[in-house]
């Protein structure tokens, strides 16, 4: 299970440096169709953040043993922040990464949750989580 583990986390790391890259350069036009437009702030800087954080997250998650579970809740928190953009691309109804019709958006939605549940599970950190939250109870 551990083995199973370790190479989900990489995984992931590693799709998350991808789209990170991916942020700042081919797929940057792509990326604003998930920029909702009722944030306060410029669409490309969203775009440019997001990525920048991606890749810093994917580092950490491969990378950053010390760490791992600490980039395992933060890497879950990023999922649920850019969960907005999302619902924004399937409101809106925006055309980006062919998710061209309501039906593919809507699809698209139900995989933030297991995005999510990947980079607990894949770090160990629903353990590290339910230890902080004994600590809080006492």
């Amino acid at each position: 299970m551990k083995l199973l583990r370790n190479i989900a986390r990489i995984l992931l790391g590693i799709a998350l440096v991808s789209a990170g890259i991916s942020h700042l350069g081919s797929n940057r036009t792509e990326f604003l169709a998930q920029v909702p437009t009722w944030l306060p702030l410029e669409p490309d800087f969203v775009v440019v953040a997001s990525g920048v954080v991606e890749i810093v997250l994917g580092l950490g998650l491969v990378f950053v043993k010390r760490y791992r579970q600490q980039f395992g809740v933060l890497t879950a928190l990023f999922f649920i922040a850019i969960f907005p953009g999302n619902i924004a691309q399937f409101t809106e109804q925006r055309d980006a990464f062919g998710l061209n019709t309501d039906e593919a958006r809507a699809i698209r939605l139900l995989f933030q949750p297991v995005l999510v549940v990947w980079a607990l599970w894949s770090t160990g950190a629903f353990a590290y989580i339910r230890e902080l939250l004994a600590r809080a109870r006492k």
